[in-house]
């Protein structure tokens, strides 16, 4: 089964309880199966009740990039949470086991 970390690169950061990663394509080709991939429907399947709020995906196509936003995702942030190791780096790295899927 292919991965997202077969086909994307993640970046990724935490400010107060919101998460932001970023994914880009390792190829321009892979760009339309990150899409498919990465929706926030199989994000929130991913991470269950770990994200509390919104979760959002924002197409770069100029970069072959998708950002995510997941809002409540941090269990209060970084400084508060009593969950191990829960920044933004961790579930960035965790969103690369995602399924790809293929593109439309």
């Amino acid at each position: 089964m292919t991965q997202l970390k077969d086909i994307a690169y993640v970046r990724s950061g935490d400010k107060g309880d919101v998460c932001t990663i970023g994914l880009i394509a390792k190829r321009p080709e892979d760009f339309d199966r990150l899409l498919a991939s990465v929706t926030p429907e199989k994000i929130r399947e991913l991470y269950g009740d770990w994200v509390r709020g919104d979760i959002s995906c924002h197409p770069m196509a100029n970069i072959h990039a998708v950002v995510v936003v997941m809002r409540g995702a941090l269990g209060g942030g970084a400084t508060r949470t009593l969950r191990l190791d829960q920044t933004g780096k961790s579930l960035g790295y965790a969103l690369l086991r995602l399924p790809v899927e293929r593109a439309a």
